[in-house]
């Protein structure tokens, strides 16, 4: 009896993993638009600042329910095939984004794009499955690097188009480079063998709930600064919020492949990972947030009136400066522990967030805190997923920067809403403009809260074990 062998996976050329590299870059574009452009936005839609902070976040809080669904399906299915599939979804939603003539229409497109934080990581699966180890971490390398350098160009370039052709524009374009892209990675990179299937179900009730969860609390969010005027449907609003919690912890704890594993969360290295994540997050979310409205504001004495252009250049040191932080913060976590890494990057935070709260009078005031902001997150991040990853089971890791993941979500989620409700409380009515206090708050509250994280920091341990 003779057992036939799969032949090898055929190994792919420059031109394929050039394809994957455009895409990463049009992806990338698509990605970065919304965030220099969202007072753009509210003006043209005529949005709350609670509902600018919405649109913010809500692609990213789709990629984070959509990531472990994309790697259980590239796992069964093959790499290739399911990028494809992820990436005429986000191609649908550049459309649906391009054409919408309205808020609810536009979060419809965020929704279906937020498939392009699962679509990512597909790609290095592919790259792995067709290079050798030593290849692949240059086409790895290449792709990461092209991702970054695309929101980059989407930064910048979205204000110009914004206001020379129009919004919709700012999206069909990108749109149109990653259908283009994604024919061409379609064609020349060959199909990848399906993994072997672990056996585990997809927690399609944890998923759900966890939706259900995090749309609830960003209505929760949005709603809180009206409280006044409709306590009814906020305090409904926090009762299934309640229940959907209680409701998604029970069936975690039950499901025998948990979207989340709770077992794992009680870990010490774990929980502290999480929170020292969510918070760091959260603060960063605030001053992403806040920054270019402040840049936008035209208030009596504060604010600076700048156009959509100008706020993406102005975002840019920041956007260089997060890129920079991802191979500085793996470095500072091998050479000196990632407690000095994070304890490090949140002082640096903190003491930030405060300088923003009590000087904002010059634009390189926020240009320079922008910039630091975004370093200091970036060190803090990377170290604990660096340290995250290498305190666990080689088989739990996964698991473990799964976790990572839903907390640094829910800290941009949280983060993000929470500064547009400031505004939006801070707002007179009548006014188009926000009240100076509502930001220098903001700020206040996210330095003040991100410095709680130095608690959590100083009792981190070096070489810990999950």
């Amino acid at each position: 009896m003779t057992t036939t062998v799969p032949a090898p996976p055929a190994r792919v050329g420059k031109a394929a993993v050039g394809a994957l590299g455009l895409l990463a870059l049009s992806t990338g574009a698509l990605e970065s638009v919304v965030s220099p452009t969202i007072p753009l936005l509210e003006r043209e839609l005529d949005m709350s600042q609670s509902e600018g902070a919405l649109l913010s976040i809500v692609l990213l809080i789709t990629g984070a329910l959509v990531t472990p669904l994309a790697g259980k399906f590239g796992d069964r299915c093959g790499g290739k095939r399911v990028l494809v599939l992820l990436m005429a979804v986000v191609s649908a939603g550049g459309t649906v984004s391009a054409l919408a003539p309205n808020l609810p229409v536009l979060l419809l497109g965020q929704v279906l794009q937020g498939a392009m934080v699962g679509a990512l990581p597909l790609s290095f699966v592919v790259v792995r499955r067709h290079l050798p180890a030593g290849e692949s971490k240059v086409a790895i390398g290449v792709v990461s690097g092209l991702f970054v350098g695309g929101g980059m160009v989407g930064m910048l370039c979205a204000g110009p188009v914004a206001e020379q052709l129009s919004r919709h524009w700012m999206f069909a374009l990108p749109t149109l480079a990653v259908a283009g892209a994604t024919l061409l990675v379609h064609r020349i990179m060959p199909d990848d063998p399906p993994g072997r299937a672990d056996g585990a179900g997809i927690d399609w009730p944890g998923l759900l709930l966890l939706s259900g969860m995090l749309v609830t609390l960003m209505l929760v969010l949005a709603l809180a600064p009206e409280a006044g005027s409709q306590p009814l449907v906020l305090g409904c609003l926090v009762a299934l919020l309640a229940a959907l919690v209680a409701g998604w912890v029970r069936v975690e704890r039950r499901a025998a492949a948990p979207m989340v594993d709770l077992r794992m969360l009680a870990r010490p290295a774990m929980w502290k990972a999480c929170v020292l994540t969510f918070v760091i997050c959260l603060g960063t979310a605030m001053a992403v947030y806040l920054v270019p409205q402040l840049l936008d504001e035209r208030g009596e004495g504060y604010g600076f009136g700048a156009s959509a252009t100008e706020i993406g250049f102005f975002l840019l040191p920041g956007a260089i400066a997060a890129t920079l932080a991802g191979p500085l913060g793996g470095i500072g976590d091998r050479r000196f522990g990632s407690r000095a890494v994070v304890g490090t990057g949140v002082v640096v935070m903190a003491l930030s967030l405060v300088a923003l709260a009590a000087v904002h009078s010059e634009i390189w005031h926020l240009v320079v805190g922008k910039a630091l902001i975004a370093l200091a997150n970036g060190l803090c991040v990377t170290a604990l997923m660096t340290s995250t990853a290498t305190a666990v089971d080689r088989d739990d890791t996964g698991i473990a920067t799964s976790l990572i993941l839903v907390s640094r979500v829910l800290g941009y989620a949280v983060g993000g809403q929470l500064g547009g409700a400031l505004l939006t409380a801070g707002t007179p009515a009548g006014s188009q403009a926000a009240a100076e206090s509502a930001y220098v708050t903001g700020f206040v509250i996210a330095g003040a809260v991100v410095s709680t994280a130095l608690f959590v920091t100083r009792t981190l341990r070096k070489g810990a074990t999950a």
